[in-house]
């Protein structure tokens, strides 16, 4: 095993997947040509409701873990902060989570 192989994703590696979860939940809607940047909203730009959050909540932490937790990081946002919840917030606390698991 190499070291590059205990580092955790960057940010544009974690949008990456990101915006993969993204396209598997709006594809249900097709929307799946849907531009997804570190600015986007989930609600206002992609229109994502509660039940597509749970979703991508799920694929998280299906992908990273209990590192990940959808439910913990909104817990204390208001709900103005939730509905303008963007994508590169979301990155951002991912890759904070994933660079702190991989610390000693």
């Amino acid at each position: 095993m190499t070291t590059s192989e205990h580092l955790s994703p960057t940010g544009p590696e974690i949008l990456t997947e990101i915006t993969g979860m993204l396209a598997a939940v709006l594809d249900e809607y097709g929307l799946e040509g849907a531009e997804v940047t570190m600015e986007t909203r989930f609600t206002e730009d992609l229109g994502l409701e509660s039940i597509d959050l749970v979703t991508l909540a799920g694929m998280l932490r299906e992908r990273w873990g209990d590192r990940i937790n959808f439910a913990e990081f909104i817990a204390d946002m208001e709900l103005d902060e939730i509905i303008g919840l963007t994508v590169g917030r979301l990155v951002t606390h991912v890759e904070d989570r994933l660079h702190r698991a991989d610390r000693p």
